[in-house]
């Protein structure tokens, strides 16, 4: 099965050709044993020769580069493997002959087991496939063509642009013919060697020619694009899509925005989740609003920015805001969405502990798009605000590998340190948390919580860091409003941040 190029796989254009050809040739052998002398005749050189050059331009052995293709090997098959798949099979065919051995440092390098990958594949696939629901129409939809994709297969041609077709429309994306007139094309082309497939997407803007996106997948040359495949295909290329789609309305003439450039405008700002994004945001939305009252994106997209203000303490009139959120929601919720415009509504209706109706709403977008990371990552939020922290943390992760640049992936990694700390495990907590932090540095409301992990894990020093920068962005903040301000989670929860805030010294 073709499987995704990993983020830190070596760039082998840079390589020297010896390096390149061993790398090739353990590319092609990972479920066999491969020696130094066959690495070497293959590269043409000697052997304490091609261990200096991994050891100049990768930083490692050439065994310890073979063990890190065949982990990642096993990882890309368990994460695109059917249910029913037996771990034991995975791991001889990537080399692993010891499972227990492959079991212990599979865990070590990616933080969970074999079987949690194996049965979070299991849950994506589940969601795709059982669910199907087309999005309605009559949306301001982007619109691109596909392929042809080039390759000397005519029929796994089709194939590709078929899955994919699907993928997109259920995405929310209108896709047209080759010769229709659409914003975007998306081309591919597969190339083949005696072992591996290469299969290359690149995203074009018809009106400019620039590339926006590239990907690039591996495998063997039996492989194909199936229906999960096709669908992180299109989550991987989403956020690039909706921010070319926020680009272009961002450059069009005020004169000229309709209600849809309108939304797209606010929507980073809805997304920086502070203040003053929220307030540049709710100016957008509300004019767009009165131009359109029924306008999907904006209602949904106001609903939001209004729960945003109560929960991330962005005004001193919590009960109003939160009031308008609730019939911005419930407008919403009545008019006809796609898969965004249903997990934002579910979005809001959870800050609005609405948890009944955010399930009702997020499920729909999920039964109509599964590629959908925010749906994901709010399925996430519902489990976690409920009580199950370790399918939060699931759907979190499925979120993060959808979409891991998206602009709301922190708060995916803010979500599993939230999951972790309602488990008790407040170090992970806190480092997750952290993590998040630091790749959103303005959400300092996320110390709310990460203080109180800090103190049950017992880092007191960095506990006290942590409320004094809380307290240096929200200077008037109490435990009160602390309690008030949180999002709808388990009552243990709550009070054990209350307790934590407390006993570091924030005042009642």
């Amino acid at each position: 099965m073709l499987s995704e190029r990993t983020k830190d796989a070596p760039d082998t254009s840079v390589l020297p050709r010896g390096v390149r050809r061993a790398l090739d040739v353990m590319q092609a052998s990972v479920g066999r044993d491969v020696g130094l002398a066959e690495l070497a005749g293959a590269a043409g050189l000697s052997g304490r020769a091609l261990q200096r050059q991994f050891r100049a331009f990768l930083g490692k052995t050439p065994h310890e580069a073979l063990t890190d293709i065949r982990f990642e090997a096993a990882r890309r098959k368990l994460l695109r493997s059917p249910p029913g798949t037996k771990i034991m099979e995975i791991a001889s065919r990537c080399g692993f002959p010891h499972f227990g051995r492959f079991s212990v440092a599979y865990r070590r390098r990616y933080g969970e087991t074999p079987s949690q990958t194996l049965k979070r594949q299991a849950l994506f696939c589940d969601m795709v496939s059982s669910r199907f629901q087309l999005p309605p129409g009559g949306f301001d939809r982007p619109s691109l063509t596909i392929g042809p994709i080039e390759t000397c297969d005519a029929e796994a041609a089709r194939h590709i642009e078929g899955e994919l077709s699907t993928a997109l429309t259920r995405a929310g994306l209108a896709v047209s013919a080759p010769s229709g007139a659409a914003r975007y094309h998306l081309a591919g082309a597969i190339r083949e060697t005696d072992t591996q497939s290469r299969l290359v997407f690149r995203l074009i803007d018809r009106d400019t020619g620039r590339h926006l996106w590239a990907h690039r997948l591996d495998g063997p040359s039996d492989g194909i694009v199936d229906e999960q495949l096709a669908t992180r295909i299109v989550a991987a290329l989403h956020p690039t899509l909706r921010a070319a789609e926020i680009e272009r309305a961002l450059g069009t003439p005020d004169a000229d925005l309709t209600v849809q450039d309108c939304a797209l405008r606010a929507m980073p700002s809805v997304l920086s989740l502070d203040a003053q994004g929220n307030a540049r945001a709710l100016e957008l939305l509300n004019r767009a609003m009165d131009r359109d009252p029924d306008h999907a994106l904006s209602t949904a997209l106001a609903a939001w920015a209004h729960a945003q203000r109560v929960v991330y303490y962005f005004t001193s009139s919590p009960a109003e805001e939160r009031a308008r959120s609730t019939a911005l929601a419930r407008r919403a919720s009545a008019l006809p969405a796609d898969s965004t415009v249903l997990a934002v509504v579910g979005t809001a209706l959870t800050l609005l502990h609405d948890i009944d109706a955010a399930e009702h709403a997020i499920g729909k977008a999920l039964a109509i798009d599964g590629s959908s990371a925010w749906a994901w990552a709010r399925s996430g939020w519902i489990d976690a605000y409920k009580g199950n922290a370790d399918s939060a943390i699931e759907r979190f992760t499925i979120a993060l590998e959808l979409a891991p640049n998206d602009p709301l992936a922190f708060n995916n990694i803010f979500g599993i340190g939230i999951a972790h700390f309602a488990a008790g495990r407040f170090a992970e907590a806190a480092r997750w948390q952290a993590r998040a932090l630091a790749e959103h540095p303005s959400a300092a409301w996320i110390h709310r919580t990460l203080c109180p992990a800090y103190m049950f894990a017992g880092a007191s020093t960095d506990a006290s860091r942590s409320l004094h920068a809380l307290r240096e962005t929200y200077p008037e903040l109490t435990l009160a409003g602390i309690s008030a301000g949180l999002p709808p989670l388990p009552q243990t929860f709550r009070e054990r941040v209350v307790e934590a805030l407390n006993g570091a010294g924030l005042p009642a």
